[in-house]
């Protein structure tokens, strides 16, 4: 959540409220909603580390509010993250390690637990497939979830895979 908030900080400075709506408004429903008790801890963690500074904004006839800006520590920490490499593939993946070492506990045998993997992608798929259909106008939502569901093919396909190998 603090890349997202600094990036979202390094537009213009905003309070957390308004922080939330734009995380809701820039990835729809295909991002979990952020929580603002949440994104106020972050801020707070931020500040604390000197990536944000705050200050008090009074309003007529409402409580104050706390603006965040992006310092130039927060800046770097940005710029840091935006251009280092995102994690690869998963080499310690559980679902294999499962399907490795289950079969010597005698609980079960693989055919089962690749079957049960391939239902449950197959169902995050179809959940998939039903939020696509309700983010139509954000293309954002669009991509995010389009990238889920290729991730998903990927894994029926490896499960395929392992099926011709393992069963």
């Amino acid at each position: 959540m603090r890349h997202q908030l600094l990036a979202l900080l390094a537009r213009q400075p905003a309070y957390g409220y308004e922080l939330k709506q734009a995380l809701e408004q820039t990835f729809g429903a295909a991002y979990p909603e952020p929580n603002i008790g949440q994104i106020y801890v972050t801020l707070g963690r931020l500040e604390k580390g000197g990536l944000v500074l705050s200050q008090e904004v009074a309003q007529s006839g409402k409580p104050d509010k706390r603006v965040y800006e992006i310092t130039e520590s927060g800046t770097t920490e940005l710029v840091s993250w935006i251009t280092s490499p995102t994690e690869g593939p998963r080499v310690r993946d559980e679902f294999f390690m499962k399907l490795i070492l289950a079969p010597g506990t005698a609980l079960t045998d693989r055919l089962t637990l690749i079957n049960n993997q391939r239902r449950h992608c197959l169902t995050m798929m179809r959940g998939l497939n039903r939020l696509a259909s309700q983010e139509r106008d954000n293309r954002v939502s669009q991509l995010l979830i389009e990238g889920a569901v290729l991730h998903l093919q990927a894994d029926l396909d490896w499960l395929e895979r392992c099926q011709e190998e393992l069963t």
